[in-house]
């Protein structure tokens, strides 16, 4: 009897076992859902803030996209020519009789620092130079190509209508932030001599304030000592205005967002320059 009853019991224990730990499974997969599985919860979370950064990620670059784009559309919305013969500047130029190189400097040191045009123009120019030397060399060519045709025009008495070759400055702007952003090599399989390109159109932004200094009749008494102090003050502002932006842009180099945001800015300066180029298209056809 006594190994009946060993016989019969013996596995007993073994079934209640087997059904506890049944039920408990049972319990726990009624208590907890699928995302208890070890590791699935993790994945589901890591997916769901991966979608939120692209999402927050995306919102940034909106935002800074609209903010340049306002920034743009102020800059076209002032004055157009972007220079500073207006108002009592111009009076002053009109009644100089003599030399004058002091005011002369002043006048065009205050030309390039508010000079819109020419600063987006420098900006594409320097974005993607890295070395000081790359910085030097392509500044360089601008001011040889601006010095040659603002003393060449003036001094020569070349002149060309105001709102074409604003336009065509304008339209310097968008070809540099195009090419920032490899354009001509995605879409019309060219890569450009950008060395080239940057002298070409320095002197059409030397053509464009030559024309504008023609129209205020400056005396010949004194002509030569006047623009070539201008022509000075011109650089000594270029150098001023790009310690400022190479300082921006090394410092915004050092942050993750600058290849983030780079095609976003070349973008924004392209329509920079769209504006400024329409703008003065509608007043070639208007007032001319």
């Amino acid at each position: 009897m006594a190994d009946h009853r060993a016989l019969s019991l013996g596995p007993f224990p073994r079934r209640q076992r087997v059904l506890r730990s049944g039920r408990a499974r049972g319990r726990e997969t009624a208590g907890h859902s699928g995302l208890d599985h070890p590791g699935l919860a993790e994945r589901v979370a890591g997916g769901r803030w991966r979608t939120l950064l692209r999402i927050v990620s995306v919102t940034r670059r909106l935002r800074f996209v609209l903010v340049l784009a306002g920034l743009a559309v102020m800059v076209a919305a002032a004055p157009i020519h972007a220079h500073p013969m207006e108002g009592s500047n111009a009076g002053f130029v009109q009644s100089v009789d003599g030399p004058a190189p002091g005011p002369f400097l002043y006048l065009g040191a205050k030309h390039m620092v508010t000079g819109y045009d020419h600063l987006l123009f420098l900006v594409g120019v320097i974005f993607f130079l890295y070395r000081l030397k790359d910085v030097v060399l392509y500044v360089s060519l601008f001011t040889l190509g601006h010095s040659l045709t603002l003393l060449f025009g003036v001094l020569g008495g070349v002149s060309v209508n105001a709102y074409v070759i604003d336009a065509i400055i304008g339209l310097s702007v968008v070809y540099k932030g195009f090419e920032n952003i490899n354009g001509f090599e995605r879409v019309f399989k060219v890569k450009p001599n950008t060395r080239v390109a940057v002298l070409v159109f320095g002197l059409f932004h030397g053509l464009g304030l030559a024309t504008k200094l023609q129209e205020f009749m400056v005396s010949e008494n004194g002509l030569v000592a006047n623009i070539l102090s201008f022509n000075v003050g011109v650089e000594i502002g270029q150098i001023l205005a790009l310690t400022g932006v190479v300082a921006l842009l090394s410092f915004w180099r050092t942050r993750p967002s600058f290849l983030a945001y780079g095609f976003a800015a070349n973008s924004v300066l392209m329509v920079g320059g769209f504006l400024l180029a329409g703008i003065q298209m509608v007043g070639f056809v208007l007032f001319s």
